[in-house]
């Protein structure tokens, strides 16, 4: 099953996990810098960067099945469903969400949590 998902991608999975990977980085952004500031270890940085992990991953998803349906007619529908839309459109918001969580994650290299 797992090599299967590899290859043919998840449409979808773009649009469900990046933006869901975005919303638990935007949370620990507010739980972690009490205990940044009190361990000295950049748990927001860490965080951030698992999470931004996770969406490139759901964007690549989204782009094999991109992928494995370009063909004639990329934005053909089959039983009404739009999958060549979706998988774009997934892939397009991986992408705008790693580049937040990344931005989010990025000012911890600035500042310690520690700032009050």
């Amino acid at each position: 099953m797992i090599a299967r998902l590899l290859r043919q991608g998840l449409p979808s999975s773009g649009l469900y996990i990046s933006p869901a990977a975005w919303l638990i980085s935007t949370q620990l952004n507010y739980m972690l810098p009490g205990v940044t500031c009190s361990t000295g270890m950049p748990l927001v940085l860490v965080a951030g960067l698992a999470l931004a992990l996770v969406s490139t991953l759901s964007g690549l998803l989204s782009w094999r099945a991109w992928r494995a349906l370009a063909g004639p007619q990329p934005f053909g529908q089959d039983e009404d469903r739009p999958h060549g839309f979706v998988a774009l459109l997934g892939t397009a918001a991986a992408v705008l969400f790693t580049l937040v969580i990344l931005l989010h994650a990025s000012a911890n290299l600035f500042l310690t949590g520690c700032e009050r």
